[in-house]
């Protein structure tokens, strides 16, 4: 790609970048309060990027054709080989952008910012958000290719859930681990990728099972397996009929215990990100593990809830603000494992 004209300063473009991720996910800034500079800044930045291509692959009124060629010229957009611009990008995309897409596509209109942002950071920054963006771009193209026929994604196995997974959230948990390797110290432990893996497929799979009613209603997305659902009898739509929520509710919490199982892989991957000098790495991954836990702890008397109602399994604000609050002071990890096991056990703010 070429560069991106100068309109804005940088120092313009990192203050617009904060806001504009607390506009489209309140969660994951959070983690990023958390960070000192200049992790803050490149998580943030690279969030954005993956949250553009993410736009795309969710958004209904493009076909799931049209959504993955989008996604082929944002991936060449980033190939250091590839003469696509990021105005090549945003003139294929203007056509097609829905009338009010809300604060996502707000913030894909800035695509040409997160870029200019994205390309004042050092090449070893540089270069590991352009392999994991690409990654993603790339993966979710493939996986909505596949599903062309269809109006929506409807997954058929475990396998094409966790790979789809993998393109939405383990990307992002491979954009941490490249940001922390180009800043770390040669003695600290290195994760292994299976660990960091199931950290990313733990968070996802816990969204996908809380939301499986709005993925349903805003995006005609059904992320449940197809296999699991036949096994209750029931076919993908039956997530939107109010006399088959129990059994559709079943499939759910098939993919809680999934998620649960991840727990573990987990928490060694954390034992891997530093305590002391991390900048923030600890507390900024830790934070979403944790309400994870909290979540999984929700749903498992509420799976019904999650199905006929978008939105309705969710943490108690109250949890949330404590949690960050303790992540603010500053975790270790014997802290953090701590903690999990009181969060699975009850609200953690009640206790």
């Amino acid at each position: 790609m070429t560069g991106v004209p100068q309109q804005a300063t940088l120092a313009d473009d990192r203050e617009w970048a904060f806001d504009a991720v607390k506009s489209v996910s309140r969660t994951f800034a959070l983690s990023i309060e958390l960070l000192d500079e200049p992790m803050t800044s490149w998580v943030c930045t690279g969030y954005l990027l993956c949250r553009t291509a993410d736009t795309i692959e969710d958004e209904p009124t493009l076909s799931l054709t049209r959504r993955a060629e989008l996604l082929d010229t944002f991936d060449a957009m980033l190939a250091a080989e590839d003469e696509t611009t990021v105005e090549d990008f945003l003139a294929e995309v203007e056509p097609v952008r829905p009338t009010d897409g809300g604060d996502d596509w707000t913030v894909l209109d800035q695509t040409d910012r997160i870029v200019r942002l994205w390309q004042s950071f050092p090449d070893p920054v540089q270069n590991g958000m352009r392999s994991i963006t690409r990654e993603m771009a790339t993966g979710m193209a493939d996986i909505l290719r596949r599903h062309e026929n269809n109006d929506g994604l409807r997954l058929e196995s475990l396998d094409e859930l966790e790979e789809y997974c993998w393109y939405v959230a383990g990307t992002v948990g491979q954009l941490f681990m490249n940001l922390q390797a180009a800043q770390a110290d040669p003695d600290d432990p290195s994760p292994d990728p299976e660990d960091a893996r199931a950290f990313a497929l733990l968070l996802q799979l816990v969204n996908i099972a809380k939301d499986v009613r709005a993925d349903w209603a805003e995006e005609n997305n059904v992320y449940l397996p197809g296999e699991w659902l036949a096994q209750e009898g029931l076919e993908h739509e039956a997530v939107a009929d109010p006399t088959e929520s129990t059994a559709v509710a079943r499939v759910v919490t098939r993919v809680v215990d999934q998620a649960a199982d991840y727990a573990s892989g987990a928490q060694r991957y954390l034992a891997t990100v530093p305590e002391e000098d991390g900048g923030g790495l600890l507390e900024a991954t830790a934070l979403p593990y944790l309400l994870a836990l909290g979540t999984i702890r929700e749903l498992r008397d509420r799976t019904v809830d999650a199905v006929e109602q978008p939105d309705a399994v969710k943490l108690d604000r109250e949890e949330v603000e404590v949690l960050f609050a303790e992540a603010d002071d500053g975790f270790t990890r014997d802290q953090v494992q701590e903690l999990a096991t009181q969060i699975r056990a009850s609200p953690y703010h009640e206790q």
